[in-house]
């Protein structure tokens, strides 16, 4: 019997423009590369494509024209503010988590909103969150920029 096949996936929020070189070297190679918002600029995401397999990023509250030099603003346009994925081990929904409200309640509803994925990958606090008590699944990356 083979052993089952294990996916590196790198999950990470809030670089605003810089992708630290260590946190580079933590997620280079992985199978799924995931950005929970506030990217910064494309300059990131290309950074991260090179980087691993798969790559999956939403938009932040911080992901506006304003915040992006104007030549990525094709790119900006095109990123969604939710991504849903299917894995071997169940649904993973990434948001940013500020359209969430209030903060105070913002892990608890987003298990009510998505009460039957396995995990939501959120930002916005720059708080670390690795809740994997009752389910759905809380993560926040904390900042990474």
């Amino acid at each position: 019997m083979s052993q089952p096949h294990s996916l590196k996936i790198a999950l990470l929020s809030d670089t605003h423009g810089v992708l630290d070189g260590q946190v580079a070297g933590m997620i280079d190679g992985s199978d799924w590369i995931v950005h929970a918002g506030d990217i910064g600029g494309a300059g990131v995401l290309q950074r991260l494509a090179q980087l691993g397999g798969k790559l999956v990023a939403v938009r932040g509250n911080n992901d506006t024209p304003s915040h992006w030099p104007q030549q990525d603003h094709d790119i900006l346009t095109a990123l969604p503010h939710e991504r849903h994925i299917d894995l071997p081990g169940g649904e993973l929904v990434v948001v940013h988590g500020h359209r969430i409200n209030p903060a105070t309640q913002r892990h608890a509803r987003l298990r009510q909103r998505y009460p039957t994925v396995r995990a939501v990958v959120y930002g916005h606090s720059h708080r670390l969150v690795q809740d994997t008590g009752e389910g759905p699944w809380g993560l926040n990356p904390g900042a990474a920029g």
